[in-house]
């Protein structure tokens, strides 16, 4: 089996006045090797960089101490939330959409975003970024991920764009939107299953606060003479069954 490659994944919130929040998903491009035309979350692997600025606290606002893997991520999520959509998530200082665009557009040349950080004068904030769960397919998939998902509230400042290489388009809308809308990894769905059930940004970090964040496993069981992918009871997931046949696993 292929060694899981660690990965983040973030949900931005944007609380509504007269409804649920609204979420931005990008569909991926089509010439891409997984989960090639599926809307998914912002997100990808974890780069050497991410670790190296995880281990630089001038770079980041002070705070209680995270663990290294679980910082790692939180930046990963942020620097792949500027590169694929254009919104500068967790940090707090960023506010001129000229700066976005530059860091964006550096990011996209190869540009280290400890070195843009630098460049700018700017700081991380790691705890505007809340774990809510974490996921790792037990399956032989074209490629493999350990994902952590992470939840913030979308920022004010900036226009969210698909970058019209690794995502061909971007929509908002709520996650009961989203889900109708289909096209989506199982992964996916369940976790805007999950989201679904907030009224708000506050909501969902208190309904992710409540569980202690355990990887969580897919497996396959037989039933009524059948296979179902299922994942565990008890982690907050209205639904944890699908039928096989009808689970798109993106590979």
């Amino acid at each position: 089996m292929k060694e899981a490659v660690p990965a983040a994944t973030l949900v931005l919130l944007r609380d509504m006045p007269d409804g649920p929040p609204e979420i931005p998903m990008i569909g991926r491009g089509k010439h891409l090797a997984f989960a090639a035309n599926r809307m998914v979350f912002p997100g990808g692997r974890v780069d050497d960089d991410d670790h190296l600025l995880a281990g630089r606290p001038d770079l980041l606002v002070e705070g209680p101490a995270l663990a290294p893997d679980d910082l790692a991520c939180r930046i990963t999520a942020i620097r792949e939330t500027i590169e694929e959509i254009g919104l500068a998530p967790g940090i707090p200082d960023l506010s001129d959409a000229a700066m976005i665009t530059d860091i964006r557009r550096a990011l996209h040349g190869g540009a280290p975003l400890s070195l843009l950080l630098e460049q700018h004068w700017l700081r991380l904030d790691p705890y505007q970024i809340h774990p809510f769960s974490r996921w790792l397919p037990n399956f032989e998939l074209t490629r493999r991920f350990d994902t952590r998902f992470y939840l913030t509230r979308a920022p004010a400042f900036g226009e969210a764009a698909a970058d019209g290489t690794e995502s061909s388009h971007l929509v908002w809308a709520t996650a009961e939107r989203h889900l109708a809308n289909g096209g989506m990894i199982f992964p996916t769905i369940r976790n805007l299953e999950w989201i679904a059930q907030a009224r708000d940004f506050g909501d969902a970090v208190a309904r992710a606060q409540r569980y202690t964040i355990e990887t969580i496993i897919p497996w396959v069981e037989e039933r009524d003479g059948g296979n179902w992918l299922c994942i565990p009871e008890g982690r907050g997931y209205p639904v944890t069954t699908q039928r096989m046949a009808e689970a798109d696993r993106g590979d």
